[in-house]
């Protein structure tokens, strides 16, 4: 199919749906009006990826008229009379607002490169080019016009005066006129083209690139008052959106273009830090961690975790794993160790996750959402990856496992899916990953869920920690918690069924006679 068949078809699927019904009754009221669909959405038509990001430009009736056309078929909020935008709901429809606004020009106040730092102004009578000249890529450039009340589209509707159709057929990322002055415009598109890029899988063009490498540094400017141009916010879910998409090409693009120094320069320690030559054949800490990514979307990982899409919690727990260890290192040359050896790497590497989180604004999605991030869970994966990988299999009680990977306050899914990732990309001498240890937790995990299917649920502790410090005198402390460990793992392993049971153990091993 061609493209622009293949543009039609997929707009025309969008709008035979109900909340778009307006649109007939718009043009219906308004003939002299002209309708356009524009930016994301017909680019991700192009694509045939389906969207819920809908922007409309309206031409040729006057705002006043626009509102009071809107307030009759749904709720309608204007974003600033200048502006001409307005955010519409129609009657029934539940799902994200639609933007509906008068075409539109922008004008840098300063050149500073802040995405407010903009004089907008509004005119219902402004030509559909001078709104798209505006625009940052040739692909978020294109607007299709919609002809009749029925919403059904004719030859001769796409507008694309800046060649985006083109550019998507070959797969580029360009944009409006010089890459210089669109970034300088809007800083923040730097890191829009390359979130652009991972999710889209498309090449940014090379002028452009040239350009995001020159200007990179632009992210992190200051006004004279001190106040950021492009706040943290803002940065950090660009950076979310491009390392769901594709970490691997996040990582790769970020790096190459000094990304990874002005957005999170923590990471950077990780190139170069060496490891233990025959535990880690693959290569230094940042090698080994770009491969972890990279096996998050290996067809083996999908064999592990059928059906699983790796979240941006499990994403960015998996880059952040190793973060600690080039700020804890110690070698036989400088340290006398016996190797290579990171101690408290998992703890330092969490502390720093956590403040990266923090510092970007991570937790900005819902918490249904894919993309969102919780920086205590990202702090609590990365401080406990080890965990599932490098505890030895005698030592990995059943109450730890449950403790660890059945219990809701934690995420215990997400910590295996890191772990495994970690274990994949750790290949030994001999070539291949050791991953004993994910297996063992996995098998005893299918075990404690077939309990769990039985029974509901898994039965509640026989004892719990007054139990034990009224029975044998005890204080609170780290011996109560292991002799609850003893008792719980006794008693999912069905060796004692009842609170005597259990105390009795638990004076055994305590060497108590009576």
């Amino acid at each position: 199919m061609k493209m622009q068949q293949k543009l039609e078809y997929k707009i025309q699927q969008w709008l035979s749906e109900p909340q778009f019904l307006f649109l007939g009754k718009l043009i219906a009221t308004f003939p002299e009006g002209e309708v356009y669909l524009v930016g994301g959405a017909v680019r991700d038509a192009v694509l045939g990826r389906d969207t819920k990001d809908f922007d409309f430009i309206v031409r040729e009736i006057a705002i006043d008229a626009l509102e009071k056309f809107l307030a009759t078929h749904g709720q309608v909020d204007l974003v600033g009379k200048s502006f001409g935008v307005f955010k519409f709901t129609p009657h029934g429809y539940t799902g994200e607002a639609i933007d509906i606004a008068l075409p539109r020009t922008e004008h840098a106040l300063t050149g500073t490169g802040g995405y407010k730092d903009f004089a907008i102004q509004s005119d219902p009578n402004l030509p559909i080019e001078r709104d798209l000249e505006r625009r940052d890529f040739t692909m978020n450039a294109i607007a299709v016009k919609i002809q009749n009340a029925e919403c059904r589209m004719q030859n001769g509707t796409v507008v694309d005066p800046h060649g985006g159709l083109k550019d998507i057929e070959q797969q580029l990322i360009r944009t409006v006129g010089r890459p210089e002055d669109r970034f300088k415009e809007d800083s923040l598109r730097i890191l829009r083209a390359i979130r652009f890029a991972c999710q889209l899988a498309l090449s940014i063009e090379h002028e452009a690139w040239s350009t995001i490498c020159a200007m990179m540094k632009r992210v992190n400017a200051v006004r004279d008052d001190g106040t950021r141009i492009v706040p943290l916010e803002t940065i950090g879910r660009e950076l979310v959106k491009a390392f769901y998409a594709d970490p691997v090409q996040a990582l790769d693009l970020l790096d190459a273009c000094g990304g990874i120094q002005e957005t999170m320069p923590e990471l950077l320690p990780m190139k170069h830090c060496p490891q233990p030559p025959n535990w880690h054949t693959e290569g230094d800490v940042w090698v080994h961690s770009r491969l972890a990514l990279a096996k998050l979307f290996a067809p083996e990982f999908q064999q592990e975790f059928p059906g699983v899409r790796p979240d941006a919690e499990v994403i960015l727990g998996t880059l952040f794993h190793d973060l600690g260890k080039p700020y804890t290192i110690k070698t036989p040359e400088k340290d006398g160790t016996d190797r290579i050896r990171f101690s408290e790497h998992d703890n330092i590497g969490a502390e720093k996750a956590r403040a990266i989180c923090e510092r970007l604004r991570f937790a900005q999605f819902p918490a249904d959402s894919p993309l969102h991030v919780d920086a205590q869970h990202i702090e609590w994966l990365v401080a406990k990856h080890l965990l599932p990988i490098k505890k030895k299999l005698e030592q990995m009680k059943v109450s730890t496992i449950e403790k660890y990977f059945m219990n809701s306050r934690v995420p215990g899914q997400k910590l295996l899916q890191v772990a495994y990732a970690d274990g994949a990309a750790t290949i030994h001498e001999g070539g291949k990953p050791d991953l004993e240890n994910h297996f063992f937790v996995k098998a005893r995990l299918q075990e404690l869920f077939a309990q769990v299917r039985l029974t509901k649920k898994l039965p509640a502790p026989l004892v719990n920690g007054d139990d034990i410090m009224a029975a044998f005198g005890l204080k609170p402390g780290k011996q109560i918690a292991d002799l609850l460990a003893l008792a719980r793992d006794a008693q999912l392993e069905g060796k004692v069924k009842t609170k005597e049971d259990a105390l009795a153990l638990l004076r055994k091993a305590l060497n108590i006679d009576h």
